[in-house]
């Protein structure tokens, strides 16, 4: 059975299809950062990463973080989801959107988030939102899984 199928009839809580998504994105830790590029043999930026992992699932979503701020529905921090997809400003600029990650620990703002970091990890890692680094540049996270 191919995962592609997985989500055709998801509903927001279709736990195991969740579940399912963040498994496969699992499987690219330390894969290392490159700069617009959506490719596991060449690396990932933060956008082609998830770009990446929901279009396995046949579900579109840009290749710019930019792209995802009118994307799906926004979530409350204690509604987060894992399969989430988590929307920060920039590192330097808080008045751009700049990264983005998917939720695999929910666990509101104390949830752990994989991404494609341009940071000392230079790769596939998992964070905590609860970091300094990462609560301070929240911007949002959104639903694309779930039926409006």
């Amino acid at each position: 059975v191919g995962t592609k199928t997985i989500f055709e009839n998801i509903n927001s809580n279709n736990t195991e299809s969740r579940e399912k998504l963040v498994a496969f994105a699992k499987q690219f830790l330390g894969v290392p950062y490159k700069y617009a590029s959506a490719e596991p043999g060449n690396g990932f930026d933060c956008s082609g990463f998830v770009q990446y992992v929901f279009k396995n699932f046949d579900i579109a979503v840009p290749h710019s973080s930019k792209g995802f701020v009118n994307l799906g529905k926004p979530v409350k921090p204690e509604d987060f989801k894992i399969g989430d997809i988590i929307i920060f400003y920039g590192f330097r600029n808080f008045t751009q959107i700049g990264h983005v990650g998917i939720i695999c620990e929910a666990a509101g703002m104390n949830s752990k988030f994989i991404h494609s970091s341009s940071g000392k990890t230079k790769g596939v890692t998992i964070s905590e939102l609860s970091s300094d680094s990462y609560t301070r540049r929240f911007f949002q996270c959104i639903d694309i899984l779930g039926k409006d």
